[in-house]
């Protein structure tokens, strides 16, 4: 198991508090539609996603939910090392896809971890084609099956750009984040994101700000935005490195990053 949950190891730090914030968001942003497949992804390799996506499951766990946490990046998985379970190369997500039959033994794949409610699925063997894996119609039987099992899903999707998996996977989605990295994604990514998004007809449905190192201090924030681009709701003090009050969201340059419009945007300190 590695130190990447943070979230048990410093409960009380305002990283925690972030994670709960985007649990907390992530439940109103969907109170009409119901809760239950959370897709996380991010625009490249190294934005956080996958350190996100585990703490968000552990916080949905220690509300009480059942979890679940599927390691849905076939070629670069670490959910298995994250938690320090066993990723099998005939266990893992790969595998059960293409053996899922309605009695196949679930537990045979799917790994307990060290904290109560939460499941992880490992990615199990490397396939040669993801893609047509993901897309298959044994893969939308077997999600059908564990939401009638767990209370959350969250999908732990590869990054978008270059790739094709993390679409295939939205429309089974009730909710869709892109995690970004504080001074590493650029704004042209975020709008290449937001295309492939608007390609498969899928909203985001929120941004988590990822790998805050503001001077020693430890900060989240959060800013409501709708469809018009215009600013309802926000705290300009917890939020030290976008400025929100000059930029206008959706079509101005920022060099370190840029927050889409109609989301629900949370900063989280990564101390790693």
């Amino acid at each position: 198991m590695t130190k990447d949950l943070i979230i048990t190891e410093n409960p009380k730090s305002r990283f925690a508090e972030s994670i709960k914030t985007i649990r907390t968001n992530l439940a109103f942003a969907n109170v009409d539609s119901g809760l239950k497949v959370i897709l996380n992804t991010s625009p490249e390799m190294g934005d956080g996603k996958s350190f996100i996506s585990a703490n968000l499951a552990l916080a949905f766990a220690q509300d009480n939910k059942k979890v679940l946490l599927i390691d849905c990046d076939l070629r670069r998985g670490r959910q298995h090392k994250i938690f320090g379970v066993e990723n099998s190369s005939k266990g893992g997500y790969a595998n059960l896809i293409l053996n899922f039959r309605s009695d196949t033994r679930l537990s045979a794949y799917i790994k307990r971890t060290a904290f109560k409610n939460l499941h992880v699925l490992p990615i199990g063997i490397t396939p040669p084609n993801p893609v047509e894996i993901l897309a298959s119609n044994n893969n939308q039987l077997l999600l059908e099956k564990l939401k009638n099992i767990y209370d959350i899903i969250i999908l732990d999707c590869p990054p978008v750009l270059g790739l094709s998996d993390t679409m295939i996977l939205t429309k089974y989605s009730d909710a869709n984040m892109v995690t970004v990295s504080i001074k590493k994604t650029k704004y042209e990514a975020i709008e290449q994101v937001k295309k492939e998004f608007a390609k498969a007809k899928a909203k985001i449905t929120g941004v988590v700000v990822n790998k805050d190192r503001t001077k020693g201090k430890s900060y989240y924030g959060y800013g409501y935005y709708t469809e018009d681009n215009k600013k309802t709701k926000y705290k300009k003090e917890d939020i030290p490195t976008v400025d929100f009050e000059e930029e206008k969201i959706g079509n101005k340059k920022q060099n370190n990053v840029a927050v889409t419009s109609s989301v629900v945007s949370s900063i989280v300190k990564n101390s790693k």
